[in-house]
This record gives structure tokens, sequence and C-alpha cells, in this order.
């Protein structure tokens, strides 16, 4: 545990440092407050910004931070010297994982400043699994990926498809019918219930087969690549 805290305030400082990675935690929270303050459209469902921000969010910010940050020390060598220095795999993914973890439900925080007050513990839960699931898929990308570069090439489409697909879906039928399978996707049907009335079997068994093929994968780059 010693070992993940001090893995947790290197990423600290290594993102007070990287603006590329510090913006992508501070865009969406803030692009979400200014949109559903400044916008008023007749017909416009009730918190349409927030929740479409809150999904974008949970499908870029972590899935790309993490794989960024991983690719990024294997392709410096830093993880061979933190290995030298006794740092378990587990102890430094655990570290990376948690930081961005607590980093995105800050900005979840933030958002939720606009949400009703009896419905802040179900939006911060939905948010809460859908970083935890977005951080294992960025975990895969960024162990798989031999350095930066392949990891951001890896990393786009399957940004673009978990964070625009729910999106898409809200205009089209066809693509609707293909991102419901998509974890983000159920998300925002948890997010349009707000609710756990309106959570169906379903919904949670294409929750949980999402976050279990995301498991499988990251245990299958892990003993394929290592963190060397």
């Amino acid at each position: 545990m010693r070992n993940s805290l001090i893995i947790i305030k290197k990423q600290v400082k290594d993102t007070l440092k990287n603006k590329t990675v510090l913006i992508q935690f501070i865009l969406f929270p803030i692009m979400a407050l200014i949109m559903e303050n400044a916008i008023r459209i007749d017909s416009m469902p009730e918190l349409f910004f927030t929740k479409l921000f809150s999904i974008m969010y949970i499908g870029m910010a972590p899935l790309t931070s993490v794989a960024s940050i991983i690719s990024e020390e294997k392709e410096k060598n830093t993880l061979r010297v933190l290995s030298m220095a006794n740092v378990k795999p587990w102890q430094y993914l655990f570290g990376v994982g948690f930081y961005v973890w607590i980093i995105c439900m800050i900005g979840a925080g933030v958002m939720a400043a606009v949400i009703k007050k009896e419905d802040i513990p179900f939006y911060l839960l939905v948010m809460a699994v859908g970083f935890a699931v977005s951080i294992l898929a960025g975990a895969c990308i960024g162990i798989f990926a031999g350095n930066q570069m392949t990891a951001t090439s890896i990393v786009m489409p399957v940004m673009l498809v978990f964070a625009f697909s729910p999106m898409l879906a809200m205009f089209n039928e066809n693509i609707e019918k293909v991102a419901r399978f998509a974890y983000t996707q159920q998300l925002k049907v948890f997010m349009d219930g707000m609710s756990f009335s309106g959570i169906k079997t379903d919904n949670i068994l294409i929750l949980a087969v999402n976050a279990m093929l995301m498991a499988v994968l990251f245990f299958i780059a892990f003993r394929k690549k290592g963190l060397e």
C-alpha cells in the first residue's frame, strides 16, 4: 500500500507537468457546466448536456489517460526502474488506476453540481462504475502498446466508439442497435432514468459482460507483455 501511495504522489506531480493529460480531467466538467447553464432550447430534455458530457467523460478521460501514462513510462523505462526499487506491478497498476479514478470522480463531483441532491448518489455511482471499466480498458492498451505513439493509435478508435456512440445512438436507430452492447450506452440508459427502479436485467448483464471482457483482456495483455 505504501508503494501504491508513492505511485499516486508521483502521478500527481507528473500530471501537473503534463498539460495534455491534465486538460482531459478539466475540459468535460467545465464544458458541461457552461453549456448546461448557457443553452436553453425548447423541448430539450432535462440535464441534456450534463448527461451527454458525463458519458463522453467516462469514455474518454480515464481511457486515454491510463493508456498514455502506462505506455509513456514503459517507453522511458521508468517501470524498469520502479521494479528495481521493489515496486510490484500490481502496486504500480493499482496506484495509477486509483489515482485516475479519484481525479475523474472529482470531475464528476463538479458536474453533479447541477443535479438534484436526491439524484447525486445514483449519478456518482454510475460514474464510478464507468470510470473503473474505462480504466481497465486503458490499462489493456497501455500494457499492450510498446510505446506512446502505438498506444495513441490504438486508443483513438476505441475512445471514439465508447465516447461518441451513445451520442450518435440518440439520432440513429441503427447505431443504437449496435451501441447498446457498449457499456457507455448502458450507463447512459441508467442516467436517463436516474433511478435504480429503471434498471433492467439486460442492462446489468451487458454492463457486467463489458467489465468482465475488459478484465480478461487486461490479464491477457499483462501475461503477454508485462510492464517492461
